[in-house]
């Protein structure tokens, strides 16, 4: 089958995943008798394009990657172009005129409201099209209302990247777990401050360590969703909204970043064989969930204390295995990024394609 994907976003994920599909292009075709085409592209900074018999992907990331507006590769022949200008200005234009089967969502994340992500989201599960996000908001903003639309017009809603990039969290518990009743989770769901809290038991301080995490891309300029715990707290969130069906806002969580901990702390900590990691946390009892993030002290008996530098990893306990753990390990050389989760956005599209 022959699919046409749109992208409302084309940072460095998307295009991340627009590598890896055209790596694996052959073997899409092989393996699944899938292809694919690239109808519409939707970016922050460079414009919009469309074209519903396929975009000039290879043209598309050279104007990107060298600051160029892509609105020149739009093509769509009930337009007139005597003016100069493209027709399509907007992400929802870029929706409605792509022709796509598939839209891949990975605009900026807004832990507040879940948007625009949801009404790109929305709009396109109206049209038809499958919906695959990375964006954690419209997760937990929006899970209930976009999982019933989808099943309603026949298609996917499919988010395994929003939580652990490339690690299967999602798809695991929905489908290798049937009817298992989670009874809580514990974990660390943030890259960032776990380079941090690393780093600073290697002896740097806390600015020395921040410096390191945004120099390979990690922490962005200003860090404050990753050290004051707001971007564990929305992972948290969308892990409860989804797992459990009970929507839940990262504000509920209310997180205690990492800004706190002292060298002096750590050295101590050290000493006594204990890490501070920034824990991820959340436990049903009699119907009632009670969630966290803040620092905590973790020694070696715990699964988390082997965690370091980029690994995240999450253990669930369930009423019938006790503890089943999700581990993404940092490898020589990598520290995790974008590729992992372009990786979830791949299986999703494979998955759904194959089904």
């Amino acid at each position: 089958m022959h699919y046409n994907l749109c992208f409302i976003g084309f940072g460095n994920v998307a295009r991340s995943l627009v590598r890896l599909l055209e790596r694996k292009r052959d073997v899409l075709k092989s393996k699944h008798n899938v292809t694919y085409s690239i109808t519409g592209i939707a970016t922050g900074k460079h414009g919009f394009a469309v074209n519903p018999d396929g975009l000039d992907i290879q043209k598309a990331f050279e104007l990107v990657e060298s600051g160029q507006d892509i609105s020149q590769l739009t093509n769509h022949q009930p337009f007139d172009f005597a003016q100069g200008k493209s027709p399509i200005t907007n992400s929802l234009d870029v929706i409605q005129h792509s022709s796509a089967n598939v839209m891949f969502e990975n605009s900026p994340v807004n832990t507040q409201t879940g948007q625009p992500a949801v009404d790109h989201i929305r709009a396109a599960l109206n049209l038809g099209m499958h919906a695959i996000t990375a964006n954690k908001g419209p997760v937990v903003h929006g899970c209930r209302e976009l999982t019933a639309l989808a099943a309603e017009r026949g298609k996917k809603f499919r988010f395994e990247s929003a939580v652990m990039g490339g690690a299967p969290v999602f798809s695991v518990m929905r489908e290798a777990f049937p009817l298992a009743e989670i009874e809580s989770f514990k974990g660390i769901l943030n890259a960032t401050t776990n380079v941090i809290l690393s780093r600073m038991e290697g002896g740097e301080s806390y600015e020395e360590a921040l410096a390191y995490a945004q120099k390979i891309g990690l922490a962005e300029t200003d860090p404050t969703n990753d050290v004051d715990g707001w971007d564990a707290a929305i992972k948290v969130a969308a892990l409860v909204t989804v797992l459990w069906d009970a929507p839940l806002t990262p504000q509920q969580v209310n997180p205690t970043g990492i800004r706190g901990i002292t060298p002096e702390m750590i050295a101590e900590a050290k000493a006594a064989g204990r890490r501070y990691k920034l824990v991820c946390s959340a436990e049903k009892t009699d119907g009632k969930i009670q969630v966290g993030v803040a620092p905590q002290l973790v020694d070696a008996a715990s699964p988390l204390y082997g965690m370091m530098n980029s690994s995240t990893g999450v253990t669930f306990r369930t009423d019938v295995i006790i503890d089943y753990s999700i581990i993404l390990s940092e490898k020589p050389g990598m520290t995790g990024g974008p590729e992992e989760t372009a990786y979830g956005l791949f299986a999703d599209f494979v998955n759904i394609a194959r089904s």
